[in-house]
């Protein structure tokens, strides 16, 4: 039975819950900054090891400014910007001094990963080429994405693949917004272990970043589930039923690939 329990807790190492906010350990502190310009307002969302303090937007010079402190020596953070607010070719600055972090972007959002060392006050500067594209000046209304509405990022698998837009991670996204959110015990299994898997994630997620021998282990030990979860793309979880029988199907069948396997090859090896 213990078994059992163990694989659904593998399987959350790697899988984001769809709701509530990340706890405030390390890179897990989840903000989520609100840009009211041409009568919109989109959501910016930062995953970071440090606190967002403010944030302004200067429509005319296209440049989102973030203000933070850190209590930490090293800081990292992801930042992800919709399109629609900012898009073309980026320059960042930190505290008045131009750097580069990471960025990648596809048709919806440019997901943006800071280093930088340095505790105390900070700020940085986003200026982008565009802004405010593909839509119609408005009274007021609220434009998020479905990549960062819902919920907080992938962060062991972000951190093992280098990216929130990896095919990997996206492929996890999929699973939990397509197949799981669509049913009713799906949304549960999310829900109930959304402040465990928060309670640990982001420590490893970090530990990731800093030592490569270990994000190389993490990604062998996870590779496989993966490989087993990427079977519910292609089948149809439209019932509470269908969720529970395809749910315990992968737990045995990740059983098998991460414990019985191991323990009969170590028994022959013995023998």
């Amino acid at each position: 039975m213990k078994l059992l329990l163990f694989i659904p807790l593998l399987l959350l190492l790697i899988i984001t819950p769809a709701f509530g906010e990340p706890l405030s350990d390390r890179t897990g502190l989840v903000n989520r900054l609100y840009v009211e310009t041409s009568g919109y307002t989109f959501e910016v969302k930062t995953v970071s090891n440090f606190n967002v303090l403010e944030h302004e937007f200067d429509k005319d010079e296209k440049r989102l400014t973030i203000f933070i402190n850190s209590g930490l020596e090293n800081n990292l953070a992801d930042i992800i910007i919709p399109r629609l607010l900012l898009s073309g070719n980026f320059t960042f600055y930190l505290n008045d001094m131009e750097f580069n972090p990471i960025i990648k972007s596809n048709d919806k959002i440019s997901f943006i990963t800071l280093n930088f060392t340095g505790i105390g006050n900070h700020k940085i500067d986003i200026i982008a080429t565009n802004t405010v594209t593909g839509v119609e000046q408005k009274s007021e209304t609220t434009v998020t994405d479905e990549s960062t509405s819902e919920g907080g990022g992938c962060l062991i698998a972000t951190a093992t693949f280098g990216s929130e837009l990896a095919p990997r991670v996206q492929q996890l996204r999929e699973i939990r917004d397509q197949k799981l959110m669509k049913t009713e015990s799906g949304q549960l299994f999310l829900n109930s272990f959304n402040e465990f898997y928060y309670s640990f994630s982001p420590i490893i997620a970090d530990y990731e970043r800093e030592n490569p021998v270990f994000k190389e282990s993490v990604k062998l030990v996870i590779t496989p589930m993966l490989s087993t979860l990427s079977i519910l793309n292609y089948v149809d979880l439209d019932s509470e039923a269908e969720v529970l029988g395809y749910g315990i199907s992968l737990i045995l069948l990740n059983v098998g690939i991460y414990l019985v396997a191991p323990a009969i090859i170590i028994i022959k090896i013995k023998k």
